[in-house]
């Protein structure tokens, strides 16, 4: 294997900024797909997410594509907005090296921006299928000189139903380009798809092993719907995760499960298709800097998700099929990091259980509890690759294992104990205590002493009178009257 992007033909100047990042050994798929995209090679790549597959056909591009050609030179098709602008990212952090403008175009973005953001001068789009089709139609995006095309996460393309869009946008290149498929799985359509557009791919596989076996211990917890959120809080309270993604199976289930999780002081958010643009950028931020410890999504939202310091995977709602649970517990044991994927199961759901297990080629662990001596936290210390932000995690992992730990655990009683039912909310009586922010991070409070304690009815007026003057002078009023 090649020690070093210089030997694969990257220029001294993106190689510099890619120790910077922390990329300083390329990884298989790095290895085998650079060198024949930088000889002008069509490909198509097997492999799962957390691989390196992003670099693997960025770096290609970037050698490339001419500054002095003001026509969009490469075009990276994705199927969500989240992948977009993560690819987008990404590749801001190289382009100017090379003089190359970027562009991310998807939907719920404002589109006149766009457009005269494309009255410029840019290189390379990055987008989702049904608004680089809008540009097409709008005649705001011309295909005729494009010289590379990449189809990211080419089975979710299809999985989502984009695959008559992405012909349509295929259609409109030249037919000189050169054309790169990456997908974690290859269903008969992906094949015929590259068998229609491609020019004697070179078939790439890297095995997924990798990601669902040696980085991620694996577990089933057995549970009941009734007792499926208890159990869930009980886990996030002995484990005390870092950054903690739990996938829902639908948008409704993801929304009642983060208002249940904020109702019991834990720091959370939700990542759905129902939010606006502008929100799940703000959401993905104050995740990927540690804001929040928990981040409530579906499939079709995370998917491609790449963030940083993600220690534990929960399955929540059981995936349908094994692909998305590879693509779920990948988010976890990232760059040579450990992580821990865990599933709630009822008894309803062991036949795709089984399934799950025969795809993946191993029987998963199953306990009853989960204990954090059997299956060690996992704080893991970001490997000491260069980068800048890596201490700066380090101090606020510290710090929010520690705190959390104190204010979180200590003396509260347990789930059952509580008497909490799924998607209950707080009892009346205050036990739950104030949920504080410390820093930039909500923690949860240690239970309030309920002897006291002032009813229901009088916490509401009392909280209502604090929100406003006008509140208050109504308060006032009617403390005078009683």
């Amino acid at each position: 294997m090649s020690t070093d992007f210089l030997s694969l033909g990257v220029r001294p100047e993106l190689n510099e900024i890619l120790k910077e990042l922390g990329a300083r050994v390329p990884t298989p798929v790095q290895v085998q797909s650079i060198p024949l995209l930088l000889s002008g090679k069509d490909i198509v790549v097997q492999a799962q997410t957390g691989t390196g597959k992003t670099f693997a056909f960025l770096l290609p591009i970037l050698e490339r594509v001419n500054g002095k050609n003001n026509n969009v030179q490469a075009l990276i098709i994705t199927p969500t907005r989240e992948l977009a602008l993560q690819i987008t990212t990404e590749l801001k952090k190289l382009a100017f090296k090379v003089n190359a403008n970027v562009l991310a175009a998807y939907g719920g973005q404002d589109v006149e921006r766009q457009i005269r953001k494309l009255k410029g001068s840019i290189h390379i789009v990055v987008g989702t299928p049904g608004r680089i089709l809008d540009h097409i139609r709008r005649g705001t995006i011309a295909l005729a000189e494009l010289k590379m095309l990449v189809l990211d996460e080419a089975d979710q393309l299809l999985h989502m139903g984009f695959l008559p869009d992405v012909e349509q946008i295929i259609k409109q290149t030249s037919p000189k380009r050169q054309t790169m498929l990456f997908s974690a799985t290859m269903p008969p359509s992906i094949r015929n798809l590259a068998k229609r557009y491609m020019k004697t791919p070179v078939n790439i596989q890297i095995e997924s092993k990798r990601v669902t076996l040696e980085e991620i211990r694996q577990v089933v917890v057995a549970t009941t719907d009734r007792e499926k959120q208890a159990a869930l809080f009980k886990i996030l309270d002995e484990f005390v995760p870092y950054l903690a993604l739990i996938f829902c199976r639908t948008k409704r289930r993801t929304k009642a499960l983060n208002k249940a999780l904020l109702e019991h002081g834990y720091s959370s958010d939700e990542l759905h298709g129902d939010l606006s643009q502008a929100k799940r950028e703000q959401v993905m931020k104050r995740f990927r800097e540690a804001k929040l410890q928990i981040l409530v999504a579906t499939d079709v939202a995370a998917r491609g998700l790449d963030v940083e310091g993600i220690t534990h995977v929960f399955n929540y709602d059981i995936p349908q099929d094994v692909e998305s649970y590879i693509h779920r517990i990948g988010r976890t044991g990232r760059a040579g990091e450990k992580g821990l994927a865990i599933t709630l199961a009822t008894s309803s759901y062991s036949t795709m259980l089984h399934a799950i297990e025969q795809g993946i080629g191993m029987s998963i662990e199953r306990e009853t509890t989960i204990s954090s001596e059997k299956y060690p936290k996992t704080f893991n210390k970001p490997q000491e690759q260069g980068n800048k932000g890596n201490q700066h995690r380090t101090q606020r992992q510290d710090s929010n294992k520690n705190h959390w730990k104190h204010q979180a655990v200590r003396g509260r009683k347990p789930a059952k104990e509580q008497g909490r039912s799924q998607f209950s909310k707080p009892d009346s009586s205050g036990s739950q205590g104030k949920a504080e922010r410390t820093g930039s991070t909500q923690y949860r409070s240690k239970p309030s002493d309920t002897q006291g304690a002032k009813p229901a009815t009088e916490q509401r007026r009392t909280k209502a009178s604090n929100q406003s003057p006008r509140g208050a002078k109504a308060g006032q009023e009617h403390k005078k009257r009683k």
